[in-house]
């Protein structure tokens, strides 16, 4: 059964909770007590950490593409979503973001950046 299936047979079960079973920001559970509700949290190990911040990056990339070229300010929103859970990814990996940096220019030097807009159709041997 898929979460969302899950979810809604919960709703069902219980009209005034909302399941979610998801990661979310720190700051979260403090935000939904000063709306007036109760929340129910645990800390992730990070065996189970990493995979959910996996899923999480695939949530963000989704709602980055819904709104690219849309509406700029809920896209610079998405694209801050998506570097802070890549920031949290390399947190857990022991990895600064300045590491990365460093890798991504060096890549950029070497093999180019996307500014360009190239697209590959195929190669062949020069005969």
């Amino acid at each position: 059964m898929s979460r969302d299936n899950k979810k809604e047979e919960m709703s069902k079960k219980y009209p005034d909770e909302e399941v979610y079973n998801k990661l979310v920001r720190d700051r979260i559970p403090e935000i939904i007590e000063r709306d007036g509700k109760v929340s129910e949290t645990r800390i992730l190990s990070k065996e189970e950490l990493i995979p959910l911040l996996g899923e999480k990056l695939d949530e963000e990339v989704r709602e980055l593409l819904e709104v690219l070229g849309t509406d700029r300010e809920e896209t610079i929103k998405e694209m801050s979503d998506v570097l802070e859970v890549l920031r949290s990814l390399a947190e857990e990996q022991s990895m600064e973001m300045s590491e990365i940096e460093e890798v991504m220019e060096e890549r950029a030097e070497k093999r180019g950046r996307f500014k360009q807009g190239i697209f590959l159709e195929k190669t062949r041997k020069n005969e």
